[in-house]
């Protein structure tokens, strides 16, 4: 029998990467934002993080994989932007020069329309943002992922297996802290280090007295920062202004340090620029 030989080319040609890899491969840094469950401020402590870390001068991306209920075009006043196509690919909505941000939101009918998706669809949803959306070179791509441990944060995980960390967020109520710690061990089992939790809804500062009133109790927080060895980033008031402001979209326009909750959100930028 003769045995046949490839041609010289063929053994010389590199067998092409996937696009997901050259993709991400732009940029430097990727940091999931997290929770436990819902209602505890995830989205808005993603979205201050992103400009956040956008005033200090990095080129930072957020990307929206809350499928069922992307709230990241409404923080920022954006629900009418849809983002364009090109030859590159998809080009997410820009903020300001060097802030981007893609969300499944800005590809509904209109903002009440719901996302009837199982779990291949999200998963396949999430997998072309990462590889067919183009980032271009960042700093930073902060993912702001819907609470829990399921199909959108497993997807993520998996898809990124060089996650730079996560920043896991909760409130003082034991209810909450419950599932924060599932999100302990889950950025765990799958090799995602823990950045720090941010200790949302922590107290209410009196309008009259100034006195602080835990509505929320307290203590639990810390318990679990020792129970796992992993710091908290900032704890952070109840703010109405905070609440106001995204609701109106004009989040940008609070990061001023006018607020006590964004004098200690600081310390979360901090946090995230110097660990990583």
């Amino acid at each position: 029998m003769t045995e046949q030989v490839q041609p010289l080319e063929s053994l010389s040609k590199k067998p092409e990467e996937p696009k997901i890899v050259v993709n991400l491969r732009r940029i430097k840094r990727k940091i999931m934002v997290m929770s436990g469950k819902g209602g505890v401020g995830k989205s808005t402590i993603a979205a201050n993080l992103a400009a956040g870390l956008a005033l200090r001068g990095y080129k930072v991306g957020l990307l929206d994989c809350d499928i069922h209920g992307p709230t990241v075009p409404t923080i920022f006043g954006l629900e009418s932007s849809r983002p364009e196509v090109n030859e590159q690919g998809i080009i997410p909505v820009q903020v300001f020069s060097n802030l981007s941000v893609m969300s499944v939101g800005f590809l509904l009918e209109n903002k009440d329309s719901p996302v009837i998706w199982r779990g291949p669809a999200k998963m396949g949803a999430i997998k072309q943002f990462l590889e067919e959306v183009f980032w271009g070179e960042l700093d930073y791509l902060i993912i702001d992922l819907p609470p829990g441990t399921g199909d959108e944060p497993l997807s993520v995980a998996q898809l990124i297996p060089n996650c730079d960390g996560s920043v896991i967020v909760t409130t003082p109520q034991d209810v909450a802290l419950v599932s924060v710690r599932k999100s302990i061990n889950f950025s765990s089992k799958l090799n995602v280090p823990v950045i720090g939790i941010v200790d949302n809804m922590n107290g209410l500062v009196c309008p009259h007295c100034g006195e602080m009133i835990n509505v929320f109790g307290s203590g639990g927080v810390e318990k679990a920062s020792k129970d796992f060895n992993v710091p908290i980033l900032a704890e952070l008031p109840i703010e109405p202004k905070v609440a106001e402001m995204e609701d109106k979209g004009t989040v940008l326009q609070g990061i001023d340090h006018s607020t006590e909750w964004q004098k200690n959100f600081e310390l979360v930028v901090d946090s995230v620029e110097k660990i990583l």
